[in-house]
């Protein structure tokens, strides 16, 4: 049975494009049954649209405190009928009512190689930091800002005349295959959280070709 999903996103939804085209080639066994924004004017509500997702919009300034938004964003959640969250570029962090709600349940995509570089602007943080390898992260949320058990990280390089954009677009390029992958892993029930590790159960399916210099762990498989 298909794992039914709801999408959180502020901006731009790249990444939730990349899962709804993943979801829409059957290579991830779930639907999207909405996708809600904190931001009216967010992209990723146009781009669900247009494939026939339900959006939903809850203005944080609308609420009289992050208490009240909390509650209306999980009453949003519940109401579709998800049993998974997928944060898509969502810049608020959840409160410890909705995590509790959804534990172990809820993805997150940061792009930096955790632990290094959490919170906001992760590529002007490695730069300014000289890194020579830089990346993404896929992991479970919990009650702290980029803490949770990581599920895959992908590593690519940082090069010398790298800027924040030019190192960022590298990453995101990652970004929109080892998101999809996760969520893949999540819904054919694949993971398991044990202390600070996520376990992936063997599928034997075959692997990506990987034609870019990268790293990534656990490997991507075909169709990813």
């Amino acid at each position: 049975m298909s794992l039914p999903l709801a999408v959180l996103v502020s901006g731009s939804g790249s990444n939730l494009q990349a899962i709804i085209d993943r979801i829409e080639a059957g290579r991830i066994d779930a639907r999207i049954k909405v996708v809600l924004s904190d931001k009216a004017d967010a992209h990723g509500l146009v781009r669900a649209a247009k494939h026939g997702i339900p959006t939903r919009v809850l203005p944080f300034g609308e609420y009289p405190d992050r208490a009240a938004f909390d509650a209306a964003l999980l009453a949003a959640v519940r109401e579709s009928g998800a049993r998974a969250v997928i944060l898509a570029g969502f810049m608020r962090l959840l409160g410890k009512g909705f995590i509790a709600a959804y534990r172990d349940r809820i993805l997150n995509i940061h792009p930096a190689l955790l632990p290094s570089f959490p919170g906001l602007r992760a590529q002007e943080q490695a730069i300014g930091y000289g890194v020579a390898v830089s990346g993404a992260t896929v992991h479970f949320v919990d009650e702290k800002m980029d803490n949770g058990p990581i599920v895959i990280q992908a590593a690519v390089p940082a090069l010398p005349d790298d800027d924040a954009k030019s190192l960022g677009a590298r990453i995101l390029a990652l970004e929109h295959r080892i998101y999809p992958q996760a969520v893949a892993w999540l819904a054919a029930g694949r993971l398991a959280i044990d202390g600070r590790k996520t376990r992936l159960a063997p599928s034997g399916a075959p692997l990506a070709h990987m034609d870019s210099p990268c790293l990534v762990n656990p490997p991507l498989e075909e169709g990813f």
